[in-house]
């Protein structure tokens, strides 16, 4: 089964406190049509329908066909949690007719940063039901904000809604306590400005404010009065800075750090305490921790006391671990998306929010080229200078680029990007080698396949690629040139002047840009054209995930049986998660092909190794040669998959390293509503070698060249197909099998 995650992306209004009345969930009361208290995504997917009600006098009845928008409908409710509990629960009554796909009940809880969690129905409902009553639930963690939930339909047909109940530790919702107001609601000191101006910064000032930073990071995922949330701790590095700014040198500057940690206060002894992990496979950074020289005495036996009575139930207000996966959920952290362009000292915030998370939460900090303190230290000045919004981004991005992370970015920020502009160039460039080629053109243009750019605007490549690369963030070179590639011909509107080389010819061209956001270009893969599975032939099955659907997997088994070989193509993101619905058919015998490290909320900044993650045989069994295409967009799920795939008797991967950014991802918020977010696990083969910046090394590499891509060929998928037939095959019929 596949859910609809992107309930998520749907809106809410997060208001204060509602009366009682507010808080019905009946369909009693009509506006517009549709039940008072409730929108619709479509909005106008709901109806009230008096016929089919199960009690009182209107159900709901979301209704779909093949014309409708989207890939399903919605009914949304959002109240906001002021209200103690661990436990909700959303049930009701639904009846369903001809839904081709399911239909089932919602919960999203969100926190200042987004969403914390999702909950569908773990018992969807297909085809045509009768009234039954459902229930979903959903654990309130702390720093949860707002609930939204409802009922959904996905695919076609029709469904009945009735009876919706929420229930708070097996309480009506009307009957549980009201929760007393966060210390991120009561203390607004700060909610208007930081109070740090903008300006230039001494050596001192700078060394002052970032070891005030690595001190504040600490604490907020070590000090009990922090990770119990009781307090407003981004505020309370507000009230530290300025007498860090002031001091006239470094010795004044622990002082003024030191004021912070005895505002904290030490914390109580614990019982019992947290234990360190086990063989680790990432330890935690605490060898600063005992640095009197640079600390000075009092302020490293005080973090050293706190490391040392951290509790064991490892209670965290800015972070959990995601249920069943174990990345960090980051959406507790608020994103001050009201301030504009933030102050500085939000912009300092933002500095030492994220470099906090990556520092404790990020399970590849051992791969990181910098040292991680210098990064800091160098950033400092960078973001205090920061003075406009532009230029906030774009240190902000550079500053992610240090993670080395292809996860990692500003997203949403591509505008400030260089080179700039909202026109480009009507073709789609890829490299190959240090080659920037056209690997597609739009109609009109005189662009060929396979031209090889070699400058724009009197700009060469290399220079245009050299200057522009601290702001494209990836964890290796090819995928930093993937990215740079589609921004590469970004400009004003206009012409630009355009040389290429063609063959052995030069050629000079004046062509107009195009506004982007009108150019549909097929970014992000380098699969196929046509059906999801194709015959190749008569012994090759071919199947692309680009386009692959999982209930589809059967169908996909039927029509490879009896093939010598099947070539899944993951030269693309999937388009649904096959991993298990697919590699179950591939294997004869239960087969590890993974293993994950997992952060601790008791030991930040440590990770440990989880068992390996295992394919379980079943039937039917494909026995046919599996070939897997790979290269520089095979990222993330796709890269897990590749993993899997591999592990079948006798699979090769053919094609070129792969994007090397896998894990599941963990969303952060940063002042000023912007986004980034990193690789929240650590993904690694069952022998614990590693994935991460390496990316999926190939057993054969294939990859494509300026002659072939001039010629329409295929070459990875043409050295698939020579590994199935054998190297005797016909040369020129492999070359027409593979033809694009």
């Amino acid at each position: 089964m596949t859910w609809v995650w992107g309930v998520i992306g749907l809106g809410c209004t997060h208001g204060g406190p509602v009366a009682a009345f507010e808080r019905e969930l009946t369909f009693e009361a009509e506006h517009d049509g549709g039940p008072a208290g409730w929108s619709a995504r479509p909005e106008d997917a709901a109806t009230l329908d008096a016929e089919g009600a199960f009690e009182g006098e209107w159900a709901v009845r979301l209704d779909r066909d093949e014309d409708s928008e989207g890939e399903f409908s919605t009914l949304v409710r959002t109240l906001p949690v002021d209200f103690e509990g661990r436990l909700v629960r959303l049930r009701g009554q639904i009846r369903t007719e001809g839904v081709t796909g399911y239909a089932g009940l919602w919960i999203r809880l969100d926190g200042p940063g987004g969403t914390v969690a999702l909950e569908h129905l773990d018992d969807p409902i297909e085809g045509t039901q009768p009234w039954k009553r459902h229930v979903v639930q959903a654990q309130l963690e702390s720093g949860v904000t707002h609930l939204t939930f409802g009922g959904l339909i996905v695919g076609t047909g029709s469904a009945w809604f009735d009876d919706l109940q929420l229930v708070v530790d097996g309480k009506p919702l009307d009957r549980a306590s009201p929760k007393e107001p966060s210390v991120v609601v009561t203390d607004r000191e700060f909610e208007a400005g930081s109070g740090i101006a903008d300006g230039e910064l001494t050596d001192v000032q700078v060394r002052n404010v970032a070891l005030l930073g690595e001190v504040w990071g600490f604490l907020k995922y070590h000090h009990p009065r922090v990770t119990n949330g009781q307090l407003h701790w981004d505020f309370e590095l507000f009230r530290a800075l300025p007498a860090v700014l002031r001091a006239a040198d470094e010795i004044e500057g622990r002082s003024a750090v030191l004021a912070l940690v005895e505002r904290v206060g030490l914390p109580e002894p614990c019982k019992p305490c947290a234990e360190p992990l086990v063989e680790p496979a990432l330890d935690p950074p605490l060898a600063w921790l005992t640095d009197e020289e640079r600390l000075g005495p009092d302020v490293a036996s005080a973090l050293q006391t706190v490391y040392e009575r951290r509790h064991a139930k490892g209670a965290q207000a800015y972070v959990r671990l995601a249920p069943g996966v174990g990345n960090a959920v980051l959406s507790m952290e608020q994103s001050y998306d009201t301030l504009g362009h933030p102050d500085a000292g939000y912009r300092l915030l933002a500095l030492m929010r994220l470099w906090s998370v990556v520092r404790y939460w990020f399970p590849y900090r051992d791969l990181l080229e910098d040292d991680w303190r210098d990064v800091l230290v160098e950033f400092v000045p960078r973001l205090v200078a920061a003075d406009d919004a532009d230029t906030y981004r774009i240190e902000l991005i550079e500053l992610i680029g240090r993670v080395h992370d292809t996860h990692a970015n500003l997203w949403g920020s591509t505008d400030v990007v260089p080179p700039r502009g909202d026109h480009a160039l009507p073709i789609q460039l890829r490299f190959v080698g240090e080659r920037a080629v056209v690997w597609e053109v739009l109609d009109g243009t005189p662009f060929q396949r396979g031209d090889v750019v070699v400058a724009i605007d009197d700009e060469t490549v290399e220079q245009r690629i050299a200057r522009t690369a601290r702001a494209y963030p990836a964890s290796n070179e090819p995928t930093r040139l993937r990215n740079q590639a589609r921004f590469l011909t970004r400009g004003p509107a206009g012409p630009a002047k355009v040389v290429l080389s063609r063959g052995d010819e030069r050629v000079e061209l004046d062509v107009e840009r195009r506004p982007s956001t009108e150019m549909e270009l097929q970014w992000g893969r380098h699969d196929r054209a046509g059906e999801a599975m194709q015959r190749l032939g008569e012994h090759i099955a071919y199947l692309k995930l680009s386009s692959v659907v999982a209930g589809d997997v059967p169908a996909y088994l039927e029509a490879a049986k009896g093939t010598r070989g099947l070539v899944i193509d993951l030269r693309c993101y999937p388009s649904e998660f096959v991993v298990f619905a697919l590699g179950q058919h591939l294997v004869a015998s239960p087969t590890p092909f993974a293993r994950f490290t997992t952060g601790s909320l008791a030991n930040p900044g440590a990770f440990g190794w989880t068992e390996p993650v295992t394919l379980q045989p079943a039937e039917p069994s494909y026995a046919g040669q599996i070939v897997i295409l790979v290269d520089e967009v095979t990222q993330s799920q796709a890269e897990y998959t590749s993993m899997a795939f591999r592990s079948a008797p006798g699979a090769l991967v053919v094609g070129s390293t792969t994007a090397g950014a896998d894990g599941n991802y963990s969303a952060l918020s940063l002042p000023g509503g912007l986004r980034t977010g990193l690789s929240g696990i650590g993904v690694f083969y069952p022998d614990r070698t590693p994935t991460q910046r390496v990316g999926i090394l190939p057993d054969v590499q294939a990859r494509p060249t300026v002659e072939g891509i001039r010629a329409g060929r295929d070459e990875v998928l043409e050295e698939a197909l020579r590994q199935i037939l054998g190297e005797d095959a016909d040369q020129q019929a492999i070359i027409e099998l593979a033809r694009r």
